[in-house]
């Protein structure tokens, strides 16, 4: 067995604790919700940047390219300075949702390169320029520009200009479960000799100052210098653990800095800190000279060697730190040799891994591996520790000032229950450092290829009972956790359950456990979000940010009620998802055959709902052939002629069923054909139980053959919705055409914007009206893939249209991921068109090879938009490429048989 392989087993089976230690420390927790007292909710202002570091966290730490235990006990982290800064670079810097022209955004360039599912090996690149950072620079020239102008980046200051930039490489090997070894690379690209100060940092979070009781609170631990040179750390729940540190490439001992992990009172409030020795010490002691700043006691809770680097032009040079457990002491030669050969044996570990779960075309072709491998990578790096419980945020702490009396009345408050304090896969840990559940959902399709035990048990960390609300919704992210996502966990779920083993050793017990929770899910929403029980949703903005003309998270401007295509059909898609479920538990428990029933009665019901007219109360327009939301007050009934992903939902809702795997379920067949007898009034409005299709299998859909034929002549359009790196948010119709409408003299728009939004409904750093986003994408794909398998042969649409070139709809599937996975590879000039124009990365040896995930994509450059590491859902690109990589394997094999058999 691989040794990556047997490490994700022993710790499955619990025998050895592999992932205890990897990157689950924060990139960003000032201006977090969890952090923010304020008597308003301003969390940006309440603890901004510049208080970062001088300030204890209440609920978490963060750091550059760090790594920390999974409970954040005790932080190990880069700080930086190149003799010109006016701060230590001990974090990440960006701007503040207020401060952006878009939103908040993060203005730096780093890279995750490498990783293993168990973060024995992982690899990470900082750019750090050699000048002066431009902190005002960036906040005045983005405070300058209008929304409609392209954000002002780190790139375009000028900073990395004649390569006066040092390249820093964080990498980090186990060689057992609690011995970690860190080793820092930093490379001089510039043309002259340069300095850079490195403190490699390690530092136990804040978790005794607070007068807190509940779990994780503890008394204070120490780090104490020894006789021999290294720093003995001792906590109450993590044990004794040891700390060395090299020589530097001068041969000689760096000298050891130490404070206490304690906010600095009197830079912030005017007040005397209880200790004069506090969190920002390191800052003080090597930016302002301040040789006071620092313990010259030998103990504290905060710790780094300080490493001054002269390094000649060109060249690079490398330190090396370790801390392990006492108990797992490996002997007095902590560098050298043996040093070096644990990193090679876990680089080789994690490069045998991939190999053997990726197919061979990826593994033979350096460019496919390459972007597999940094996406796999981004992944893996954006899982991070999240602390936040509800109770005693709400309340305070007993040794800190009591929180505002707004507080019982703001933000949550009906999510006292919610105690928070996991590892979570975050959609970025910088722009969104806290978990939204339904980019978790899609962050676990490709998590599941890597680490399928994780991908399960994050997917039923969520329904748990410390997560799920009791009245059965699942929370959204800390800004406001009863906002609504699109329920896309339950087809997660079974996706997970499918993905990671063959059909007879799949985990029924897992899958068992979701459903239960799930139906408290389904039934939250069929009571909050059909409030008339009509069997037409709605659910405010569900995901899609600033999609529609009006705010839907808001009261509607013209009074009355908005419907929701994609309200109705997510419903229809959640609906065939839990009867697709109910239907596999069945075949071992003929219980689930009445669950069963009652999803695919409501199935039918929603559908039969949605499909009517939209004058007679349904979701579909007849004349444009598309579904619309539809706008009803008491005198008037408007379809929002608006053509968006709103109106491709729709499509996602397909299922297809084989006889012989339902054929013997006799409670279940016997409603089924029942309903086949009596409810032939539907059959011209939908697609159900259909057998027009492939012999032997049976659809369930929302539209009819006909309606499917008008969706995907659009769909496929490349003047509406086909771009050549996937499909839009919005029609690019609306780019001459608008959609205008006025309410009370005031005009309300939605125009084809391909890039960045011009408008500031939720912040303006999110826009769906055009750009490509990979969630929605991959939704189509299996979607377009369910409805191949019913029709197979018998059903091609022109793709593009108007093309004349004919294709199944599995092929306009291939044909789709092949689209977005170009977003991300090199055309024949270098140009990666994930980076847009920027010529370093189409030319620059040292930036051609490195890979950004964004959060969403232009729609007609795929230029990358929004957060640049948003790899929790845009990973999805790497089961893209994998499906494009085995079509070309099959059809090769198809095409070598042919070739022997003709011989």
């Amino acid at each position: 067995m691989a040794v990556e392989r047997e490490k994700l087993k022993q710790d499955r089976e619990r025998t050895h604790n592999w992932k205890r230690w990897g990157p689950f420390l924060s990139e960003r927790q000032w201006g977090t919700v969890r952090e923010d007292y304020s008597h308003d909710g301003d969390c940006w202002n309440y603890f901004p940047h510049d208080h970062a570091r001088s300030r204890a966290y209440r609920w978490g730490e963060d750091g550059l390219l760090g790594i920390t235990d999974r409970q954040c006990r005790l932080c190990f982290a880069l700080a930086l300075w190149n003799g010109k800064d006016g701060i230590l670079k001990e974090r990440l810097f960006g701007l503040t949702g207020p401060q952006g022209n878009h939103g908040e955004d993060c203005k730096e360039n780093y890279y995750y390169l490498d990783s293993s599912p168990t973060h024995s090996y992982m690899k990470a690149l900082y750019k750090y320029p050699q000048c002066e950072y431009p902190y005002g620079k960036l906040e005045e020239e983005n405070r300058r520009r209008g929304k409609d102008e392209l954000e002002y980046e780190l790139e375009n200051s000028g900073v990395f200009d004649d390569n006066r930039y040092w390249d820093v490489f964080a990498e980090y090997a186990k060689n057992s479960p609690n011995d970690v070894l860190c080793k820092i690379t930093v490379a001089n690209r510039g043309p002259e000799d340069a300095t850079i100060h490195v403190l490699p940092q390690l530092w136990f979070r804040n978790t005794w100052i607070w007068g807190c009781t509940h779990e994780g609170c503890t008394m204070k631990p120490s780090m104490k210098l020894q006789k021999d040179g290294s720093v003995l750390l001792t906590h109450e729940s993590l044990g004794k653990y040891t700390f060395v540190w090299d020589l530097g490439p001068d041969g000689n001992k760096p000298p050891l800095l130490m404070t206490e992990n304690e906010t600095n009172s009197k830079r912030l409030y005017g007040m005397d800190s209880y200790t004069p020795f506090v969190r920002d010490a390191f800052h003080r002691y090597v930016v302002n000279g301040e040789t006071d700043a620092v313990s010259p006691k030998g103990h504290g809770t905060k710790v780094a060697p300080h490493y001054v680097l002269h390094v000649p032009a060109g060249e690079s040079v490398t330190i090396r730190q370790r801390f392990f457990c006492n108990k797992e002491d490996p002997g007095k030669e902590y560098f050298g040799d043996a040093f070096e050969k644990i990193f090679e044996d876990r680089k080789k570990d994690t490069d045998d891994y991939y190999k053997s779960i990726q197919p061979k075309t990826i593994n033979v072709t350096p460019e496919l591996d390459n972007v597999m491998r940094q996406c796999y990578a981004s992944l893996l790096w954006s899982k991070q520790f999240y602390h936040y419980i509800l109770k005693d945020w709400l309340n305070g702490d007993k040794d800190q000032p009591a929180p505002p009396e707004s507080r019982k009345s703001g933000r949550n408050i009906e999510w006292k229950h919610l105690f928070n304090k996991d590892v979570i896969s975050m959609p970025d840990k910088w722009e969104y450092p806290w978990y939204a559940s339904w980019d978790l959902a899609f962050h676990m399709i490709p998590m599941a290829r890597v680490d399928p035990e994780l991908a399960k048990d994050q997917l039923l960390l969520f329904l748990r009972e410390w997560y799920l609300s009791p009245n059965g919704q699942m929370p959204a992210y800390e800004f406001e956790f009863g906002d609504v996502n699109p329920p896309v966990h339950a087809w997660a779920v079974f996706r997970v359950f499918k993905m990671v083993a063959p059909r007879g050793e799949r985990d029924q017990f897992f899958l068992r456990r979701c459903f239960q929770k799930l139906m408290l899910n389904f039934t939250w929403w069929v009571n909050r979000k059909d409030p008339e029980g009509k069997n037409i949703f709605s659910g405010g903005f569900l995901g899609l940010d600033n999609i529609g003309v009006f705010d839907r998270s808001k009261p509607l401007p013209t009074g009355g009620s908005l419907e929701q295509a994609d309200g109705t059909a997510w419903m229809a898609f959640f609906c065939s998802t839990m009867l697709d479920i109910a239907l596999e538990l069945a075949q071992e428990d003929p219980s689930y055959e009445d669950m069963a029933s009652k999803f695919f009665e409501h199935f039918i019901s929603i559908v039969d709902a949605m499909n009517q007219m939209a004058g007679g109360g349904g979701l579909w327009d007849e004349e444009d052939g598309f579904y619309y939301d539809v706008l009803r007050t008491d005198h008037t009934t408007i379809p929002l002629r608006i053509r968006s992903i709103v109106g491709l939902v729709p499509l996602y809702a397909v299922l297809a069923l084989e006889e012989s795997k339902i054929g013997h379920l006799e409670g279940f067949m016997k409603r089924t054909k029942w309903f086949l007898k009596y409810r032939q009034d539907l059959a011209s409005k939908i697609a159900y139980m259909s057998k027009d299709g492939v012999k032997g299998r049976l659809l369930l859909a929302i539209p009819t053959r006909e309606r499917l034929t008008r969706l995907l002549r659009y769909v496929l359009d490349e003047e509406e919705f086909l771009s050549p790196y996937g499909i839009r948010s919005l029609s690019k119709v609306h780019h001459g055409k608008p959609f205008i409408m006025y309410v009370d003299g005031e005009e309300y728009r939605v125009d084809y914007m391909p890039g960045e939004s011009n408008s500031y409904l939720f912040g303006g750093n999110s826009n769906w009206r055009g750009p490509i986003w990979l969630c929605v994408n991959y939704l189509l794909i299996e979607a377009l893939e369910r409805y191949d398998y019913f029709y197979g042969e018998a059903f091609k649409v022109e793709c593009p249209t108007g093309s004349g070139n004919y294709m199944r709809l599995a092929e306009v599937a291939n044909e789709l991921s092949r689209r977005l996975a170009k977003t991300f590879f090199p055309d024949e000039t270098g140009r990666r068109p994930c980076h847009g124009d920027i010529e370093k990365y189409r030319d620059d040896p040292h930036w051609k090879d490195l890979i950004l995930f964004y959060e969403y994509f232009h729609g007609d450059s795929g230029r990358g938009c929004g957060a640049s590491h948003q790899t929790g859902w845009t990973a999805i690109v790497a089961n893209c490429i994998e499906k494009c990589a085995k079509r070309e394997e099959r059809l090769r094999r198809e095409k070598e048989a042919a070739a022997a058999e003709k011989k």
